[in-house]
Parts: C-alpha cells; sequence; structure tokens
C-alpha cells in the first residue's frame, strides 16, 4: 500500500506539473506606471488570485504611495475583478469565456517617485482548487482525495488534448483541401499539355 501510494502520488505531481497553471511571482511597479500580466485559461476553468504589497518597512504602516489599482479582464474586455487604492486583494471566478486573461496592476503618480513591490499568485485549474477544504467538507481521507486531485488532472488534460486534436483536425482538412486544389489544378494542366502537344503533333503530320 505504501509503494502504490508513494507511485500514486509521484503520478500525481507529474500530471499536475504538466497540466495546472500556476503563477506565483514578485515583481517591482513604479508609481504612475502599469503593469499587466497575461494567463490563458479554458472555457469554465476555475480561477483564483492574490495580491499582496510588500511593506518597504516592517513593523511600521504601509505609507499612503503604496497602494494599487487593480483589474481583470478577458480579451474581450469583460471586467472580472476590480479593485481601487487597495494594498491587497483576491479575486475567483470561473471563466466563461476561453483566451487571455490580464490582470493588470497601476500604481497613482507620486513625488517623489515611488517602486512598490507586489506578490501576486494567480493558479487556474485544478491548481485553483483547495483541496484541504474539500477533504474537511467531504470527511474523506487522504487516498479518495489524491484520487479526486488525479480524476481532476486527467479529466483536464483530456479536455486539452481533444482541443489540440479538434484543432489538428480542422488544420488537416484544411490542408488536403488545398492539396485536393491543387492535384486537381495539375492533372488538368497535364491534360491540356498532352492536348496540346498531340494536337502539335497532328499537325505537323499533317493528319489534321
Amino acid at each position: 500500500m505504501a509503494i502504490y501510494r508513494f507511485t500514486l502520488v509521484s503520478l500525481l505531481l507529474i500530471l499536475g506539473f504538466i497540466s495546472n497553471t500556476v503563477q506565483s511571482l514578485r515583481f517591482d511597479l513604479q508609481s504612475g506606471h502599469t503593469k499587466c500580466i497575461s494567463e490563458d485559461i479554458k472555457t469554465n476553468a476555475m480561477t483564483v488570485g492574490k495580491y499582496t504589497i510588500v511593506n518597504p518597512s516592517e513593523g511600521h504602516p504601509l505609507p499612503d504611495s503604496h497602494k494599487i489599482t487593480v483589474r481583470v479582464t478577458s480579451q474581450y474586455g469583460n471586467s472580472y475583478h476590480y479593485a481601487d487604492h487597495v494594498p491587497s486583494g483576491q479575486f475567483a471566478f470561473q471563466a466563461s469565456e476561453a483566451g487571455d486573461y490580464m490582470a493588470c496592476f497601476w500604481a497613482a503618480d507620486h513625488k517623489p517617485q515611488a517602486t512598490i513591490t507586489v506578490d501576486f499568485d494567480w493558479k487556474t485549474g485544478v491548481a485553483a482548487k483547495d483541496w484541504t477544504n474539500v477533504a474537511k467538507k467531504g470527511s474523506i481521507d487522504a487516498m479518495e482525495i489524491e484520487l479526486k486531485k488525479l480524476y481532476e488532472t486527467v479529466s483536464s488534460i483530456h479536455d486539452e488534448m481533444e482541443e489540440e486534436m479538434q484543432e489538428l483536425n480542422r488544420t488537416t482538412n484544411s490542408r488536403m483541401g488545398w492539396l485536393s486544389f491543387l492535384s486537381f489544378f495539375v492533372c488538368i494542366s497535364v491534360a491540356g499539355l498532352q492536348l496540346w502537344h498531340l494536337k502539335t503533333f497532328f499537325e505537323k503530320k499533317k493528319l489534321i
């Protein structure tokens, strides 16, 4: 059982690494400037984000200049989160449309210019699910949690593979259509050349 458990966890970690999307980063933002971070999210995928300004002086209140405005939008311009002049915040939503989502951070202009450091954690898909709460609410043991994670991961991979196969089929069909047209054009051209050659031959022989 211990060996099986280890193998399952290892497989889960490998598959999770392949299919989950996790962005955890720290970046600097100059006052008066904007920084945007994009993430490709599938339809109906869950996504959660959390951002916090790093206090430049621990033990002291956060300076008033260290506030940001945050907006999360889809590539079609639909807004999913907005917070104005805040030191921290979080968002969570289920994507209703596939594509690139943009989280933009803006700091108000300040004299002298201030540098704001932001911690940003963005998770989508299987990684966005709080499995600890699932275990507590469902009263299920660790093995069932691992199996549930594995099922979610495999389902996510299956959906991605299915989308890739559909795209491959569309591309293949398009190329086959052009190839068929090209083959038809070549056949017509060869037939025309053959007729012209035969006509020229018969004319030289004065048969026609």
